[in-house]
């Protein structure tokens, strides 16, 4: 069973993300945070299999949290719910640690397959994503400032990707 904790600031939304996953049999929500540094304290206190949170959260953003989480030791892995594609923000947060970095307009599937994918410490970003970073990549290799955004992945994931 992987057991999650949500993070989002919206109770709605946190409500609505649970019941998507609590419909898959191999998914188990243990907690849910209002922001990011309550997150951060259910990590350290129920030891979860992944973080499902909001990248723009009060008290700690996305980043910060999942630097924070990165800092407890523990084998949580983060995986980023945002509406923002912004290409800047998806590098940051996967240098802060992140496994996954999903787009709020995702489908049910693609949320379960993140879950999923975090909890075997494989990292997880939708297709919109993947196709703009990699476009990025093709387009400007010798100009990108911040090497190492490829090097966080597997070489499956490389060749997937």
């Amino acid at each position: 069973m992987i057991r999650v904790i949500v993070a989002d600031d919206h109770h709605l939304v946190r409500q609505g993300i649970r019941a998507l996953l609590e419909r898959a049999d191999d998914i188990e929500v243990v907690g849910e945070a209002a922001d990011g540094q309550e997150a951060v304290e259910l990590v350290q206190r129920l030891a979860p299999d992944v973080l499902l949170m909001d990248i723009a959260m009060p008290r700690l953003n996305g980043t910060q949290t999942t630097e924070r989480v990165r800092a407890l030791g523990v084998a949580t892995q983060v995986v980023i719910l945002s509406m923002h594609s912004d290409e800047t923000l998806v590098r940051q947060t996967l240098r802060s640690g992140a496994r996954g970095y999903l787009l709020k307009r995702s489908v049910t599937e693609e949320l379960l397959l993140a879950v999923r994918a975090a909890s075997r410490g494989e990292i997880y970003l939708s297709p919109a994503i993947s196709a703009s970073l990699l476009d990025e990549f093709l387009t400007h290799p010798a100009d990108s400032e911040e090497p190492g955004l490829f090097d966080l992945l597997t070489p499956r994931e490389r060749e997937v990707l």
